[in-house]
């Protein structure tokens, strides 16, 4: 029922020379599933050189052809979907139909990508002069360390690599312990749709060890990280040292206001949905729900009934509309920021404990009346928490929403065009969703500012940092 996963280097699936592994643990149950390959330095030479010989390869291939080559690769994984859905629920735990969404989603990033593979267009500057031609040519940067996470498997890692191969790049995906499954899955897809096997790498391994090998690397010309600020933040000063060109995709604590004028039931629907989806482990969940006291207690009412409403259990249970967390070390995580809010003062509305002893499981949580000096208001909880405060006017509202150093993404409810242009032009964040949650479509730029990174993994501004800009003035001789 799983399969077996092992690395890719060089053209060939295998283990680790050193012949160590690594647990791969089912969410729902806490066993044992599978092994997986542990690379080690010699491992990660041989994906190096590899990474070299398949950049000289895959940087002489025309765009149009890479292009070809990206959407054969989407509709392998539209094929394979269900198969693929399959291992990332067993692995990760997300219901089933989150999975599938997932891998379909990605097939339509491929996509994009191949064409901006087309689009990587220079330009032509008038001289000042008779005689003389100046042009911008776009060129690949070089090979690519790509880091991705677990928390959605597919998704993150598709950005990078679609990118990477549409503008000429080679990449060596370290890929994600907890769910190397359905990540290798789609990196057989590129492969079978005829990406060249130095071209695209595939390791596993102890991240620190992985990304402190990798980045100062001479071969490797570009770094791209999703996960944890903290982590991000050494990465990226380990980059700068080695004047690695960076996207960095990382945490945030996104603010969710509904102003005075909102729809709440309209609210409650699309922010339930989007709080608890993948039991809240996602970089872009809203996290700090911010009402106007006059609907403060309908709100919470509503959004607390909701969430007792979601049946939790296995992922593969059709009826599961929320999975498990994805490994044993959330819960204690989520656990700690229940306990530090209710002995700040915040009251549990629903939820707040583990269920249950096998798997890792947690009730849908709703927390009310959080002081600004609980851990939850503070740091991203990146779990299945709600922690709902009131404002009694929009300045107030509009300064909580900005007052911490994260700016992913932020979203607000109001029926009133000024106060959405007011919330869309002051919020300090990268992206902002008004009445609906309208990100991570492929045609979309998907970044961060403040401590939530930069670059863009979205929009036709993804593949900027990918390509070199190269000035060539010619006169005639």
């Amino acid at each position: 029922m799983y399969p077996e996963t092992r690395l890719h280097i060089a053209g060939e699936w295998r283990g680790a020379r050193s012949g160590e592994t690594l647990p791969i643990m089912n969410p729902a149950t806490g066993e044992e599933i599978g092994r997986l390959p542990k690379a080690g330095i010699a491992d990660l030479d041989e994906a190096l050189a590899a990474a070299e010989r398949g950049f000289k390869i895959w940087k002489a291939v025309s765009a149009f052809e890479r292009s070809k080559i990206l959407r054969k690769a989407a509709d392998l994984l539209r094929a394979r979907v269900d198969e693929i859905a399959r291992t990332m629920t067993i692995e990760q735990g997300k219901p089933l139909a989150e999975s599938k969404g997932e891998t379909l989603a990605a097939a339509d990033t491929i996509d994009w990508f191949a064409e901006e593979a087309r689009r990587a267009y220079g330009r032509v500057i008038p001289a000042r002069a008779d005689g003389v031609l100046q042009i911008v040519v776009r060129e690949p940067v070089g090979p690519v360390a790509a880091f991705t996470p677990w928390n959605f498997p597919i998704n993150q890692a598709v950005r990078k690599v679609s990118a990477s191969l549409a503008t000429g790049c080679s990449v060596i995906l370290k890929g994600p312990e907890e769910t190397p499954g359905s990540c290798a899955a789609l990196i057989q897809t590129y492969l079978d749709a005829g990406v060249p096997g130095d071209v695209l790498s595939l390791v596993f391994g102890v991240p620190a060890e992985i990304s402190g090998y990798l980045i100062p690397h001479p071969v490797i010309r570009k770094v791209t990280f999703t996960g944890s600020t903290p982590v991000g933040k050494q990465l990226a000063s380990l980059a700068g040292l080695h004047m690695k060109r960076v996207t960095m995709e990382l945490g945030g604590h996104a603010p969710a206001i509904v102003f005075r004028d909102a729809d709440v039931d309209k609210a409650v629907s699309v922010l339930v949905a989007n709080k608890f989806r993948n039991a809240g482990q996602v970089c872009v969940s809203p996290t700090r729900f911010l009402v106007h006291d006059s609907i403060l207690e309908d709100f919470t009412e509503k959004f607390t009934a909701a969430a007792k409403k979601l049946k939790v259990g296995d992922g593969l249970d059709p009826a599961t509309r929320m999975g498990p967390l994805a490994h044993d070390r959330r819960i204690g995580a989520i656990e700690g920021f229940v306990q530090d809010a209710k002995q700040a003062g915040a009251e549990i509305r629903t939820g707040g404990s583990r269920i249950g002893n096998q798997g890792y499981f947690f009730e849908p949580t709703v927390l009310s009346n959080v002081p600004l000096s609980a851990r939850i208001m503070n740091e991203e909880p990146f779990g299945p928490v709600a922690a709902i405060n009131g404002f009694s006017d929009d300045d107030e509202a509009l300064t909580e929403a900005n007052r911490l150093p994260y700016g992913l993404a932020a979203y607000a409810y109001t029926r009133s065009t000024e106060t959405a242009e007011r919330a869309a032009s002051q919020i300090e964040s990268g992206m902002v969703s008004i009445n609906h949650h309208g990100l991570a479509l492929p045609e979309v730029p998907f970044g961060g500012i403040k401590d939530s990174g930069y670059g863009s993994e979205g929009g036709s501004e993804a593949i900027e940092a990918y390509l070199n800009s190269k000035f060539v003035s010619q006169a005639r001789a």
